[in-house]
This record gives structure tokens, sequence and C-alpha cells, in this order.
């Protein structure tokens, strides 16, 4: 491989390009003279008429920045919208567009501010760095021609060069799109996976590779040091599957398909030739990693995307190698981090543990695993923030509002002193809830209404008394099993389980057994490829059909509690018979642990998550035989409208206070009290206090939610009359009206 030779290559068009243009970039110039001698010196190289360099003004509209064969008036004048033209559509797909005809060619459009009526070949390649597009470069020329796959090559080739000089602000200067890069203010608007606001400064959890030499001297070295950084590479890949040869087939095939990329001929062949035109060894794997990152977008096979994702990973893996760039980069964490990634597992999240001040994710969903974790944390979490981290770096000033999804990145002084004010609004209302942490929820017309904390880890239990919470109304025993890369043992549960039994002094903890499947998936586990996995085998579908973890787990809990009382609950109950089965394992458990001599709890509670609207339909003898039952909010207001809560397109469309869900809320909690099963709300509407107050009306007196969300409920509670606010429910209900919400808005503020 290191023998290939290049001597034969060294004077080609792409290498005395790049060299005229490394010369070029050199010069002591501003930004847009640059920019101007680029277009002047390509034109001037491949013999067109024509070269132009459009970049983005915003993130759909595309700006001519500079032009050599164009009207020169038209720099900074004209614009098109993604899509739009032939240019646009370079942007937008990410591909080559050459064609020897362009103004009869399909999307044309006619600018007359740039006399570009009179050229007919066209050729266009997108400036684009790891898969962001920044722009297109453009030659043109008057004959009809089409282009050789040589001067295609040699013009992306530049295109890289000028998209990486644009990444290092090279070409800062006059013009809306030539603005400083990583310099100007940036909004960016994702999906609120964790309610919260925080004021930080930015901590990369993958710190991006800045390639700073993308134009090398010497094809011979850089091929040199390209061939040893990939041998060390294949050395890493190696160790990483002779240290998992226990792991399951599945993992071996993904980690042998990881071996098979890092030794692909095809791979290295295109480096090599992208080093023999000219580019550094650096500049090399990103040009192949933008054009896989690009390939990844449009690919619609799941199998394929996995793959360009292992040839993207094993990129960026070179890329460290080569520029020595990783994770201990030298920098320290700031004392206010505000953790931002692409993407990042529970168990990587949980290493970071509270020293985060929020979490914001380009990829992830509102049910990941890291949105549990930081849910559990109480850390703000925004996710889909696309584009974030390679606009984003070590040190930026970052503002996150968690209720709206919104992070302002370098934020100019009138944003960070509103958000400021909000932030000091919230904590002078945290004062207040302080005050009443230890008060009981009555509301004013004297009805007892009982608020509990959610939790999952050990170090939510302080949570208790600081927030005034009654209890654990949902402990999730799943975290346990995400953050681990092996099964844990049923003696390490035992600890687990009684340390929170310890922590809670007394009070009660509901512990739900195993909710895996569906978004949360173990790490050990064989994944199912499943059409529609919400709906699929998840909870106590896997346990009744996998029983052996629901024993181990339900044998843990008897022993934690050692002798204590205990409850635990069953999740995603559709019906009677899986309740009833769920049961018996317990049973099966307790007469095994009285057979070993074990203690028994002195008192055990039973009950069902409520999440499917099937179960409110269960029989009666369902109600009567169940402890309790626990409103799952969440799934169960998904499946009622067939709305999924991770597509933001229908997720919001559907208001909790809609009449129809109330109505089968109200319909649960009839059956409920014909039974005097006790009831619970749990989800994230049982932490606002609108729906929270409405919820309560209807006649839920007891409600779980995040710690922080008790102070405001409570609050509300105790100043409101449910009474009252029953009739205007049913008012609004008797009007025919869509949602109570407005008229419970309005009740509430003549109320004051």
């Amino acid at each position: 491989m290191g023998g290939r030779a290049i001597s034969d290559r060294s004077e080609t068009e792409s290498r005395k390009l790049l060299g005229r243009l490394r010369d070029a970039l050199a010069r002591d110039e501003a930004g847009q003279e640059r920019l101007n001698g680029i277009t002047r010196l390509i034109a001037e190289s491949m013999g067109t008429e024509v070269c132009s360099i459009y970049l983005f003004r915003d993130e759909d509209t595309l700006e001519l920045c500079a032009t050599q064969g164009l009207n020169p008036d038209a720099v900074h004048q004209t614009r098109m919208k993604l899509g739009e033209g032939l240019v646009g559509r370079v942007a937008r797909k990410g591909k080559v567009i050459n064609t020897p005809d362009a103004p009869n060619a399909r999307g044309f459009r006619y600018m007359p501010e740039t006399g570009e009526e009179h050229f007919s070949s066209f050729l266009g390649v997108p400036v684009q760095r790891l898969g962001e597009m920044l722009g297109v470069l453009v030659v043109q020329s008057k004959d009809s021609r089409d282009y050789s796959a040589d001067e295609i090559y040699a013009l992306e080739v530049v295109a890289m060069v000028v998209a990486e000089m644009t990444e290092l602000g090279a070409f800062v200067g006059e013009g809306a799109a030539l603005k400083a890069r990583h310099q100007q203010a940036v909004m960016f608007k994702g999906t609120a996976a964790q309610e919260g606001a925080a004021e930080g400064r930015v901590w990369l959890h993958e710190p991006r590779v800045v390639v700073s030499n993308p134009i090398a001297d010497d094809p011979a070295r850089e091929l040199e040091r390209l061939t040893t950084a990939v041998e060390e590479l294949r050395v890493g890949v190696d160790k990483m599957l002779d240290m998992n040869q226990s792991a399951d087939k599945e993992q071996l095939q993904v980690l042998e398909a990881y071996r098979m990329f890092a030794n692909s001929k095809g791979w290295m062949r295109r480096m090599e030739d992208d080093i023999a035109s000219g580019l550094s060894a650096e500049a090399a794997v990103e040009k192949e990693q933008s054009q896989a990152r690009t390939r990844m977008g449009q690919v619609t096979d799941s199998y394929l995307r996995e793959r360009l994702a292992d040839l993207d990973d094993l990129s960026n893996r070179l890329l460290r190698i080569l520029t020595g760039q990783g994770r201990q980069t030298g920098a320290e964490m700031p004392d206010d981090p505000i953790l931002i990634a692409r993407n990042i597992g529970p168990g990587e999240l949980l290493e970071y543990g509270r020293k985060l001040r929020a979490i914001v994710l380009e990829e992830g969903s509102v049910g990941s695993h890291a949105a549990i974790v930081a849910r559990a944390l109480a850390i703000p979490l925004v996710v889909h923030a696309q584009r974030l981290t390679t606009e984003a770096l070590n040190g930026d000033h970052v503002l996150v509002d968690g209720e709206r999804g919104v992070v302002h990145l370098r934020p100019d002084d009138s944003i960070t002193a509103s958000f400021r004010d909000k932030m000091a609004m919230q904590a002078q209302a945290q004062q207040r809830y302080n005050s009443i942490r230890h008060k009981p929820a009555v509301t004013q017309d004297g009805a007892r209404v009982s608020l509990s904390m959610n939790a999952g880890l050990m170090a939510d239990l302080p949570s208790l008394d600081s927030s005034g919470a009654e209890g654990v109304g949902l402990f999730r025993t799943e975290l346990q099993f995400l953050i681990r890369n092996q099964m844990p043992k049923r003696t390490e549960l035992v600890a687990i389980y009684q340390r929170v039994m310890d922590a809670a002094g007394g009070k009660t903890v509901v512990f739900r057994t195993l909710d895996i499947g569906s978004d949360k998936v173990l790490p050990y586990m064989k994944p199912n490829d499943e059409p529609n996995p919400a709906l699929g085998w998840r909870a106590i579908r896997v346990g009744l059909d996998r029983p052996g973890v629901l024993r181990m787990q339900l044998q843990a809990l008897l022993r934690a509690a050692n002798g204590r009382p205990l409850s635990v609950m069953f999740p995603f109950v559709a019906q009677f018979e899986e309740y009833r089965s769920a049961r018996a394992e317990i049973d099966k458990a307790i007469a095994r642990e009285t057979r070993l001599g074990h203690a028994i709890p002195e008192s055990l509670k039973i009950g069902a998550m409520l999440e499917t609207p099937s179960l409110a339909f269960a029989p009666q003898k369902f109600f009567d035989e169940v402890d309790f039952i626990s409103i799952g909010g969440n799934d169960l207001k998904q499946f009622f409208f067939a709305a999924d809560r991770e597509n933001e397109r229908v997720r919001r469309r559907y208001d909790t206070l809609n009449v129809s869900f109330l109505s089968l809320i109200e319909r649960i909690v009839e059956r409920c009290a014909i039974s005097d099963t006790t009831l619970s709300f749990c989800g994230e509407d049982a932490g606002r206090p609108i729906e929270a107050l409405c919820l309560a009306a209807i006649g839920i007196r007891n409600l779980s939610m995040r710690p922080a969300s008790i102070g405001p409920v409570k609050s509300l509670l105790l100043r409101s009359n449910l009474t009252d606010l029953r009739k205007i429910i049913a008012d609004a209900r008797h009007r025919g009206e869509q949602s109570v919400r407005p008229a419970v808005m309005e009740y509430l503020r003549q109320g004051g």
C-alpha cells in the first residue's frame, strides 16, 4: 500500500491549482479580496469564462459572494433559496451538476442582474464539510461543453479546500454571508426533552477536529503519514475485536463489519488519489468523510446507513490519530459546563453526573436513554439541535431553554439579559416553593392531594426531602440495566434496591418492574427490528415471554425489603390476563423465598400501569383484584390520540385537557372508586400545574412527577378550589368545547 507511485501524478492540474491556491490564501488580504482572487485563479486554471462562489447567508438562502466573469455588482445582491435554480439544486442534493446547455436544463433560473444567460455550460459542486453544506462552487463557459471527470475531480478538491478555509474564517469580510464563523450569535431550535433553563460554557463531548493544513507540498510524505495512521487504526480495531470475543453473535458481526471498513482498499485508494491531487492526509480523510455523510443523509436502507455511520466513526478516529486532537486536548472542563454532542449513551452521561448545567444533542429523542438519565438527574435537555456540533467551540457562551427547546450560542447582550431575568424569576419562585415544601397539598375546599416524585437513580433520593415529596410514586428500575454493558446480578440488584429503601426513610417507594423495549434497548440484548416498537414487544410483554429476568428482579425486591412494606407495579399492562400472569410470578417468588427462610414483606401491594386505552375497559374484576393503578399519562395520551410522542408534527397537536381525554380519565376514576382501588397519575402532565389541577378536579388524588415540579404544582393547589374548577370543566364540556383549557385559564386569571 505504501509503495503506491505518486511521481507520475506530480504535475496534475489539480496539484498545480492547489499550489496556486495555497499561495493566494497565504497573502495578507481581507476575506472578500481572497474570495475574489480564488475565483480568478480557478477560472484561469480551468480555462472558463466564469467562476463563482455562493455561500449560505442563512439556513435556506444562498448568496453570491464572489465571481469572475459575472456582473460584479451582483455580488452580495444575488440570492436564491435552497433548491432554486441550478446552484440551489446542487446545495439541496449535495451532488454535482454538469450540463453543456444550462439555460435549457431542468431548474435553470434566469438572473438578469448577473448576465449569466450568455453562458451555456455549467459545472456546480457542493462546498461542504462533514455533511454540512456551506455553499456551491460554480464554473461556466460560453462554449457548450461537458466538463471531464478530471475537471470535476479538480473542482471538488478545490471545493474541499474552500470549505476548510471557510471553517477557519479565511473569508471573513463584508457581506452578510461572510461573517466570522464561530463568532456570530446563532439560535438553534430543537425539541424540549427535559425542562429547565441553564447558562454556561460549551463542553464538546467529542471536540471537532480542525484541519488547518488542507494543502500539502509533499504528497509522498502525506501518503506515508496516512499509511502509518491507517495501520495504527487497524491495530486499534483488531484490539477492540479481541477484547469483545465474549460478545454475542450480533455484536461480533458489527465489529467485523467495522474491521472490514478499516481494511477497505477502496476507501484507502480514494484517499491516496486525494493526496496525489494535492490535499494533505487530514484533508483527504475529511473529503471522503464528507461524501460518506452526504450519502448517509440520502439512503433509506437502515443497514447501509449503519455501515456509512461505521465509516464516519472510523474517519473520526483516523483524523484524531493524524492530528493528535482527541478528547484529551488539554482543555479543561469549565465550571459551568453545558454538554454538546451529536448523541451520547446513558453510561457516558452518568460519568459526567450532576456537574453538567444542561445537555444539547443533535440527535437523540424525547424518550431516548440520554433523556431518561437527564430527567433522573434533573438536567435540562434539548434534542434535535441540528448542526450545533459543527458551530460550537469549547468555551463558547451558551443559553439553554429546556422548556421551549431553544439554544442560544454566543448570544448578544440583550438575549442574555432577558434570559437571566427569566432565570431570576424562576429562582424567586423556587424560594417560595421551599417555604411550603413541608405543607400538605390541601386545596381551598379541603381536598387533599398526595404529591410524589419520580426517580431512577440513587442520586435522586435526596430530592425526597428537598422537594417535599411524600414518597416515590415511580422508581424506574430499567436505568440500572441500561447503564451497564452486561446483565446485573441478583446480588447487585438486592444491594441497589436496599439502598433505595433505606434512603427513602420509611416513605413509600413504588418500584416499576423492568420497562424495556420500544426506545429502551439494553446494550447486551438482541435488538428487534420492529416497524413500530412503541406498539411492539416491550415492558411486561418481554417480562412474561422471557420470565427469567422478571423472576430475578422480583426476588431481588423481596430480599431488599427484608420484611419491610413493598410496592411493585407492572408496566404497559394491556389486558387483565397479563396482570394475573405477572402477579402469579410474584406469588411463586414469595413461595420460594418462604421455603428458603427469607423474610417476607409485612405488607405487599401489587399494581399495574394503565398506559393503553384497552385496560380502562377491562372487567371490573381487574379493578377489584389490583391493589393500585398508576395512569402512565405519556403513553396513554399517545395511544389515545394515535399521535407518536417522538413526532414533533403531531405530539403537540393534542391537548391533555381535551374533553375526550378527560372523559377517559374520569371513567378510570369512576371504576377505581367502585372497587375502592387507589389511583395515581404519573407522567409529564402530572408536573404541569394547570394539568395537575384539572386532574385533581376530576378526582385523581395522587400525582407523581419530577421533583422540581412539586413546588409549582403544590403552590397552585393550595390556592385553588376544586369544586369550582369541576363546574368550570363541566360547563366547557356542555358547551361542546374541544378543550377545557381556555375556560380553566380564564377562571384562574379572574381569580388572580
